[in-house]
Order: C-alpha cells, then structure tokens, then sequence
C-alpha cells in the first residue's frame, strides 16, 4: 500500500488541530524572549510560560505513544528543547559570564592544578638550564637548539653591536627586532596550545615540549652571556615573558593533566576521567589565550618604547607580583 493511510491522517490532523494554539503561544512567548529578554515577556506571559512547556511535553509525549508523523515529532522536540532552555537554563549576558570566568572559574582552576603548573614551569626552567649549559660549553649547539626562523641571523658569529642592537633598536634594527617579537609570540603561542593538545597522547610528550621550548631559550641566555650582554637580555624578555611564559606553562599544565587522566585514570573509567578533565584543562588554555594576548601588548608596546634596563626590571617585577596575586587570591569564596 502506497501513502499514509486516511485514518493516521485525520488521527494526526485532529491531533495538531486539538492543541496547536498552545505550541504557537509557546513558540510566539520563546521568540520574544529570545529577542528582547525578559523585559519583553510581561508578568502574565512568565506564569504561562511553564505551563506551556508542560503541555508541550505532554503533546510530544502523546504524539511518540501514538506514533504521529515524523514531522510533528520533530518539531515538538525542537520547540521543548528550547523552552527547557527558557525554564530552566541560566540565561547570563557575555559581560557577566567573561566577569565570572576571570575573577572566579580561571583563577580556581589554576589552584586546583597548581601542581601540575609548577612541574610544567620546572620542565621549562630545567630546558633553559640544560640549553644554556649546553650552548656555553659549545657555542656550534646553538644551531641545534635555534631554528633559523627563531635566530633572525644570530649566532656565534654575530658581532656584539648587532645582538646588542637588537635589545635596544638601534642603527635601523626596528623591523628585525618587530618581526622577532611577532615570532617570539607566535611560537610560544604555538607551543602552548600544541602542548595542550598532544596531553591526549599522554603527558611525557607535553613534558618533552615544553624542555625542548626551553632549550631555545638557555641557548639564546648563553650566546648573550658571552657577550656580557646577560642583563640586557633577560631585561628585553622578562616584561611580556613573565606573562607568556607563565601561558606556556598553563598550556603545559594542562597537557599534563588531560595525559594524567589518561595514564592514571583512578576509578573512574578512562573515557569518563578524560572528558571531566578535559573540560576542567580547558580552562587553563582558555585563561592561558587571554594572558598571550596580555604578553602581546606589552611585547608590542611597552618594550619597542621603553629601552632603561631598570624599568623593564620593574615591570617584569611588577607583572609578577600581580600574577602571583591574582591566581592566590581572586575566586575565593568569602565568608
């Protein structure tokens, strides 16, 4: 037999026909809401409203026991879905969601990991010291902890008036020293998030990242060091580094814990603890994003004008100060 059957048409007809005007109602009050919040729904809608949403779910209810056409369950599942969201769901604008997530959720997360954090910081300070040891008993090292990319023509054989130039943006050094700022960045930034995203093959493979980063980073140390150019150095990375160094480190952080949970799953079952975990690493990346676009400012700003070695000292001083405070001390429930 070809085509729906008369009497499944009239059932479902008489059906729709029966309790259709209390789904427009619904659908014209969700639309309201939705376009104007709830100073568009008056204090008679908002009581309606819940019932609505009841009788709603008793249509689709009636309608799956009865086995309607397709159609009408679709669209009856659709309209409850959005009115549980109205009745029930937190309804919040995106400036007090953000408020939330930087005074409350970001800074507890850092706690709740702050082990995590400072064994994926001691990774980065142990690359540093290894590619810094390294790169001063062999200066040819440099070459295998530093890309080309990263180098911008540095090295060994550099003179001492080019790489300090570099430092201070002198004899036409800007575009070199701009170009090797947006590197700097994006790198970190690159290996953070790839930090991040490898915790799903476990967490030595994060760990290995972020010495690795650091490798880099002790070897540059070194080459500047035996220049007597140390202080200098440090002064030209520590005002942003302090803040994107702490991201990678958060990055890192949370590769640990997603291959945490993956190695040592504990009682939970493995799939369970990764997606719970997951979702908790998330927010450390999440915090980890908005402290890079921090370092940016600060890399692209404050040290392309501001050349006094002390003032750089104090600023990066300063960051770490606030930092430190932030993450000890916002989020905690007051009694």
């Amino acid at each position: 037999m070809n085509g729906v059957s008369p009497q499944f048409t009239l059932k479902s007809a008489a059906f729709r026909a029966e309790r259709e005007a209390s789904w427009r109602q619904l659908e014209a009050l969700l639309w309201r809401l939705q376009k104007h919040g709830l100073a568009g729904l008056s204090a008679i809608d908002l009581a309606r409203l819940p019932v609505l949403y009841r009788a709603t779910l008793s249509s689709l209810s009636v309608a799956r026991a009865i086995s309607l056409d397709r159609n009408l369950l679709e669209y009856l599942e659709t309209l409850s879905a959005r009115a549980y969201l109205a009745v029930y769901g937190t309804r919040r604008h995106l400036g007090e969601a953000v408020w939330d997530f930087f005074a409350g959720r970001f800074p507890r997360a850092v706690r709740n990991y702050r082990w995590h954090l400072a064994l994926a910081g001691l990774l980065l300070a142990l690359g540093t010291a290894a590619g810094w040891a390294l790169t001063q008993a062999d200066s040819e090292r440099f070459y295998g902890f530093v890309g080309s990319a990263m180098a911008q023509g540095r090295g060994p054989t550099s003179s001492t008036e080019s790489l300090r130039a570099v430092l201070y943006d002198r004899e036409g050094a800007a575009r070199m020293l701009k170009t090797f700022a947006m590197f700097l960045f994006s790198h970190n930034s690159q290996v953070g998030l790839l930090a991040f995203a490898i915790g799903a093959a476990g967490a030595v493979p994060a760990a290995l990242l972020l010495f690795m980063n650091g490798l880099g980073m002790g070897a540059f140390a070194a080459l500047y060091r035996s220049r007597g150019l140390s202080l200098d150095f440090w002064g030209w990375i520590l005002p942003h580094g302090v803040t994107e160094l702490t991201a990678v480190a958060l990055c890192g952080a949370a590769g640990l814990v997603v291959g945490g949970a993956l190695i040592f799953p504990g009682r939970e079952e493995r799939l369970a603890g990764l997606a719970r975990r997951g979702r908790e690493a998330g927010v450390l990346v999440l915090g980890a994003v908005a402290m890079f676009f921090v370092a940016g400012l600060i890399e692209g700003l404050f040290r392309q004008l501001v050349h006094s070695v002390p003032i750089r000292y104090s600023v990066a001083a300063v960051s770490a100060a606030v930092w430190i405070a932030y993450f000890r001390l916002a989020g905690r429930e007051r009694q």
